[in-house]
C-alpha cells in the first residue's frame, strides 16, 4: 500500500506567478497579529487573508471568520486566482537561504502523504500539540474543505536516490518567489514512471514530522468526522484519508535546525549566585567575559561550538552572561525515571524539566509557572530580557536531528519548542483541495 501519491494542486494562476512573492506568507503559526495586514497590504489575494481568517494565531475564533475564509477562497476559485492543476503531479520545491555567510539549497517536494495515526503507522510525531491550536485548524478546514499549508516531514535517504529522481533534468521553475529573504521555487512532475519510481523508493520509511504537528493532529480529526459521516468507512483514495506534506531528506545538506531560545519572566530577586548553588551539583556556572551587546554573537557563534549539554544565560537586570555546563549527565534520573536515556539528555528536557521546573519556579517563583517564551533569533534576546516583563534568557544548542529518529522509533515526544527547522515553508505555493 502506497504511503505517498501525487495529486492536482490547486494554486495560484499563472498569469499571477510573476506576482509569487507578494502572495505567499509564512506558516500562519508564525505569524504575529502585526504581519497579518503587511501581508495583505502586499497584495490584495495574499494566502494569509485565507489561512489566518482570525486573530492571534493557535486561538479559536468565531464561526463567521472561517466561514468568511471560505467565501473568499470560492471567490478566487471562480474568478480564476486560483486554479486546480489538469493531472496530478509531484512538486520539487527548492528553497535557497543564506545563514553563516554561506549559501544554501534545501530539497523537498509537496505530496500527499496516506494519514496513520500517531504510534499505529509510518508518520511519527516529535512534539506535544495543544488544543486550541487544533480546534482553530480543523474549523478553517471544515469550512475551505482544502488543506492550505503544509507539513513539513523528513525521511531517510541516505544515497539522496528521491531527490535526484525528482530533480533529474528539471529546467526553470514554474514559478518562483522570496518571502523574507528566502527564494522559493516549484516545479511540477507528471511523468507517471517518475512517480511510481519515487513512491516505491520511499516505500514504508517512517515520515517524521519537523513541523506542522497540529494540521496533522487536525487531519486526522478531521479523517475521523468524514468517515463517522459516511458511515464509518471511507474508500482509500478518499482525499480525507490523505494530507498535504513537504517532504525533505534527512541527509539533504540544506536541511537546517535552529535551537529555540527560552525569554524567562515573573521570577522575583534572581541572583546567578543562589542559581548557582542550586544547581551545584548537576551544573558548573562561569561567567562569560562578552556584555550585553553580544548575546547575539555568543548564541550564534561561541554556544554551537562547545561542548555538548552547555547553556547560555543573560541576566537581564545585571546585563550580565553566564554559561551552564551540565557536570551530571543523569540530572533526570529521578524526576523522569519512565523516560529513555535519549529523551532525558535532551537539552530541551535537561532545561525544562530540572532548570525551570525543578530549580527555578521553586528558587525565584515561589513554586509557580514563569511566564515563558520563545525565539529562534538570537538578536531578540537582549533587548526583550531587560529585567521587567523577562528577568533572564536561556539560550540552548540546536537539537540534533538523530534524536527526532531515535525517540520516534521509542514512541517518545520531545518537551515544546524542541526545534525550529529553518527556514520555515511558505504557504501559498500549494493547496490540496479536499
Amino acid at each position: 500500500m502506497a504511503h505517498i501519491r501525487p495529486f492536482p494542486a490547486v494554486r495560484y494562476a499563472p498569469r499571477l506567478c510573476t506576482e509569487l512573492s507578494r502572495l505567499i506568507a509564512p506558516p500562519y503559526d508564525v505569524i504575529h497579529d502585526h504581519d497579518k495586514s503587511d501581508f495583505q497590504n502586499q497584495h490584495p489575494n495574499n494566502i494569509v487573508t485565507i489561512d489566518l481568517p482570525h486573530l492571534p494565531a493557535k486561538t479559536v475564533g468565531p464561526d463567521s471568520a472561517y466561514e468568511q475564509a471560505n467565501v473568499t477562497l470560492q471567490a478566487w476559485l471562480r474568478s480564476g486566482i486560483l486554479v486546480k492543476d489538469h493531472r496530478p503531479a509531484f512538486y520539487p520545491y527548492m528553497q535557497t537561504y543564506a545563514q553563516g555567510g554561506r549559501a544554501l539549497r534545501r530539497h523537498g517536494f509537496f505530496a500527499l502523504v496516506r494519514l496513520s495515526p500517531f504510534g499505529e503507522g509510518h508518520v511519527v510525531p516529535h512534539e506535544k500539540t495543544h488544543k486550541d491550536a487544533i480546534e482553530d485548524r480543523l474549523k478553517l478546514t471544515r469550512a475551505t474543505r482544502m488543506q492550505l499549508s503544509p507539513i513539513f516531514g523528513l525521511y531517510s535517504d541516505p544515497k539522496n536516490e528521491v531527490s535526484s529522481l525528482l530533480y533529474h533534468s528539471l529546467g526553470r521553475p514554474a514559478v518562483s518567489g522570496t518571502l523574507l529573504d528566502v527564494r522559493h521555487d516549484l516545479w511540477a512532475v507528471s511523468d507517471a514512471e517518475i512517480e511510481n519510481k519515487a513512491i516505491d523508493l520511499l516505500g514504508a520509511k517512517p515520515i517524521y514530522i519537523a513541523d506542522g504537528h497540529h494540521r496533522y493532529t487536525t487531519a486526522l480529526h478531521y479523517q475521523q468526522e468524514i468517515r463517522a459521516a459516511s458511515g464509518g468507512t471511507l474508500p482509500e483514495n478518499h482525499p480525507a484519508n490523505w494530507c498535504l506534506f513537504v517532504l525533505v531528506s534527512i541527509q539533504d545538506p540544506g536541511l537546517l535546525i535552529l535551537p529555540t531560545h527560552r525569554l524567562i519572566g515573573g521570577l522575583k530577586n534572581f541572583d546567578v549566585d543562589i542559581l548557582a548553588s542550586a544547581v551545584r551539583d548537576a551544573f558548573d556556572i562561569t561567567a562569560v567575559p562578552l556584555g550585553a551587546d553580544r548575546v547575539a554573537e555568543f548564541a550564534h557563534s561561541v554556544l554551537p561550538k562547545l561542548p555538548s549539554h552547555t547553556f547560555g544565560l543573560f541576566d537581564g537586570r545585571a546585563r550580565k552572561l553566564y554559561q551552564l555546563h551540565l557536570k551530571n549527565p543523569d540530572v533526570l534520573k529521578p524526576h523522569e525515571p519512565a523516560r529513555s536515556d535519549a529523551w532525558r539528555r535532551l537539552d530541551v528536557a535537561i532545561l525544562q524539566r530540572y532548570l525551570l521546573d525543578e530549580i527555578i519556579r521553586r528558587v525565584f517563583a515561589a513554586g509557580q509557572e514563569p511566564t515563558e517564551d520563545y525565539t529562534a533569533d538570537p538578536h531578540e534576546i537582549a533587548p526583550q530580557v531587560d529585567g521587567n516583563r523577562y528577568q533572564i534568557g536561556l539560550l540552548l544548542q540546536s537539537t540534533p536531528l538523530r534524536a527526532i529518529e531515535e525517540l520516534g522509533k521509542k514512541g517518545e515526544v520531545m518537551p515544546h519548542k524542541s526545534t525550529y527547522f529553518f527556514p520555515k515553508l511558505a504557504t501559498g505555493m500549494v493547496l490540496n483541495p479536499l
